[in-house]
């Protein structure tokens, strides 16, 4: 092991190892491992980094946190936090791995990888994101986690992939909005209802819930016995969806409630 093995480049490497060995593989061995006794600072690191080459993602991490309680002062520290913050990652300890990304940043946070350290912190939320039917608690921090990559380093790489799962985040918001607009208006609470479609075309518009969130406001908007608003809905959407199955209905939705205010 040399000083100039760079992050990036281990981090390479684990990810090519970990997609050949997968799962942490319980040998007895770990045994020689887990007994944290002093070692120096490269033997430690190295034994970490085997670790991680061959899978055992959660012995590598505990190993990489030893290199800086060891050695805190050591150029090796540094590379370690964020290895341990990858190791946690990989073995989904999402907890672990957004805290020990976190010690880093809050450490070297002007370091050439705190881009990659702001990645594993958005990455480890966006891969607990549960579905629309529970708390989105999570979906937003990972949402919140993925704009400040994109507003700190627009130009990296993991910008670009940033914002397309910026794009995934939203869409999934704009369902939660959906699916809980549809219970207030399957139960009747046509105000509640529109306010939670109306969020949907203000704070998601670009989302595939729009042209849904259009119709079910010209249904709700003819329920609560305002047709102009319903007529005002309905035209949007056959302005910006003229093919679309939910503008189909709409059109439908009015001529059958309101023919005199179909303009075609």
């Amino acid at each position: 092991m040399t000083a100039k093995l760079s992050i990036r480049a281990a981090l390479l490497g684990a990810t090519s190892a970990l997609l050949l060995t997968g799962c942490a593989s319980g040998r007895d061995d770990d045994a020689t491992d887990i007994a944290y006794v002093a070692r120096d600072v490269e033997s430690l690191y190295s034994a970490a980094k085997d670790r991680l080459d061959r899978g055992d993602l959660q012995l590598a991490a505990g190993l990489f946190d030893e290199v800086e309680r060891q050695h805190p002062y050591s150029p090796w520290a540094r590379r370690a936090q964020l290895m341990s913050a990858f190791s946690y990652y990989a073995a989904r300890d999402y907890t672990r791995a957004i805290q020990s990304a976190s010690r880093f940043l809050s450490i070297h946070p002007g370091n050439a990888d705190a881009p990659y350290a702001y990645y594993l912190i958005a990455i480890s939320y966006y891969e607990q994101i549960s579905d629309v039917e529970r708390d989105q608690a999570i979906t937003e921090r990972a949402l919140q986690a993925l704009t400040e990559i994109v507003r700190r380093y627009p130009e990296s790489p993991y910008a670009d992939d940033a914002r397309l799962k910026i794009d995934l985040v939203n869409d999934h918001l704009a369902g939660k909005e959906m699916e809980i607009g549809r219970f207030y208006e399957r139960t009747g609470q046509w105000l509640a209802a529109q306010l939670r479609f109306q969020n949907v075309i203000e704070d998601y518009q670009t989302t595939s819930h729009t042209p849904e969130a259009l119709y079910r406001l010209t249904e709700t908007s003819l329920q609560l016995g305002i047709p102009e608003e319903a007529q005002r809905y309905s035209a949007v959407l056959g302005a910006n969806y003229p093919g679309n199955e939910w503008y189909e209905r709409a059109f439908e939705l009015m001529e059958d409630h309101a023919p005199d205010r179909i303009t075609g």
